[in-house]
């Protein structure tokens, strides 16, 4: 499969900035916008930089630039959203598999990569990769062929199935995960031809990955972390001795990885404070303490690759990651607490170009956020609460 070369121009005029200023905090209009009442006649227009949510019972999706509700579509049992690589659909994992979501007509398609537990969706280079953690299926297809009906793509399976990932590289090269499904290893590296390269397994618990400036690749661990790079599997330690890190965020831009940090072994629920901050190109592993808990949902990048984090007190905490410190906050929400269920609605950010997106179920609506000026330009009312948070985002 040819590697496209792209670029990601996603929102040009007409985003939700406004001019460039002082920074200050994002202060929410008197009165949110409600949002306005989706019909079939809407879902057939072009929707405009499209926002997808999920809630107890289906899919919202939104107009990017004005926030109106313009679909709101059925879809029983606990569904999860990501991109799909494209600059038009989303794939939502349900109980069967990946289906296909077009999201710039509102149209949930019939298309959908059958797999039992459908896990991760990981984008780069050009090509998606899933992975199906009850069958240890992988998938790697061109997302630019959804609109043309399913991908054929190119599939491999590992030795067992295992909550696991897998990416592909621009070289061809797959990063697997290694592990069954009571225990999880580490990683393996097979080459355009599916012969293996590499190896790792020094990596208990192994979950997650993400893609840093010149290709590094982070997986988390237990203990840590593996960075795959230039052909080679390096470990970092964690400064603890149960030091675990497995939701991560990369940036194209930055050879550094943001990542979640847990110290708590026996916790129910441990609510972490601290995140991770991996250099790909030094080895070094930072923890930055922002005085807040946070969620595995609360993880994003900035336009220049700045580290950010949502927040438990309700702000977005802009991390400079070269110098491993806040350099401000952007208060969005009121106070909120994490709940116990991982599937519970929970606010998210989402972050594509200068827009920052953040739901919040508790009031049932979301926001849209000028990253420059920390300002928010949109705000709307949804009928039920929002769950996972997403939008069309090229690989």
């Amino acid at each position: 499969m040819s590697v496209r070369s792209r670029t990601t121009a996603l929102l040009a005029a007409g985003l939700l900035l406004t001019a460039c200023g002082a920074q200050q905090p994002a202060a929410a209009p008197a009165t949110a916008e409600p949002a306005a009442a989706p019909s079939t006649q809407a879902a057939q227009k072009a929707v405009t930089n499209p926002v997808v949510m999920t809630y107890d019972g289906g899919l919202y999706v939104l107009d990017g630039q004005s926030l109106e509700l313009v679909q709101d579509i059925p879809l029983t049992g606990y569904n999860r959203v990501n991109p799909a690589g494209d600059e038009r659909h989303v794939l939502v994992s349900t109980s069967t598999g990946f289906r296909v979501l077009d999201a710039a007509s509102a149209t949930l398609k019939a298309d959908e990569f059958k797999g039992a537990k459908p896990g991760h969706v990981v984008r780069h280079g050009g090509v998606t990769v899933l992975f199906s953690d009850g069958t240890g299926e992988v998938v790697v297809f061109d997302p630019d062929e959804l609109a043309a009906g399913l991908p054929k793509g190119e599939t491999y399976r590992a030795a067992s199935p295992h909550h696991g990932v897998a990416i592909q590289l621009e070289n061809g090269e797959l990063v697997v995960t290694l592990g069954t499904e009571e225990k999880r290893t580490g990683i393996f590296v097979l080459d355009r031809d599916r012969k293996e390269i590499t190896r790792s397994e020094d990596c208990p618990g192994v979950h997650g990955e993400a893609t840093a400036k010149d290709e590094a690749v982070v997986i988390g661990c237990e203990n840590g972390v593996l960075v795959y790079k230039d052909g080679k599997i390096t470990k970092i330690d964690s400064p603890d001795e149960y030091g675990r890190i497995g939701n991560q965020s990369g940036s194209g831009v930055s050879p550094i990885v943001l990542g979640d940090y847990k110290k708590d072994k026996d916790a129910e629920l441990e609510r972490p404070t601290q995140i991770s901050l991996i250099n790909t190109e030094t080895g070094k592993l930072t923890l930055v303490d922002l005085g807040a808990s946070y969620t595995f949902r609360s993880l994003a990048r900035g336009p220049q690759g700045e580290a950010l984090v949502l927040g438990t007190d309700g702000a977005i905490h802009v991390i400079d990651p070269s110098e491993g410190k806040v350099t401000r906050t952007i208060k969005v929400l009121e106070e909120w607490k994490e709940p116990l269920d991982w599937q519970q609605p929970r606010p998210n950010i989402f972050v594509r170009d200068q827009v920052v997106y953040v739901s919040d179920p508790a009031a049932k609506q979301v926001h849209a956020i000028d990253f420059t000026t920390g300002t928010i330009t949109k705000s709307a009312s949804l009928p039920h609460p929002p769950n996972e948070l997403t939008g069309v985002v090229t690989g």
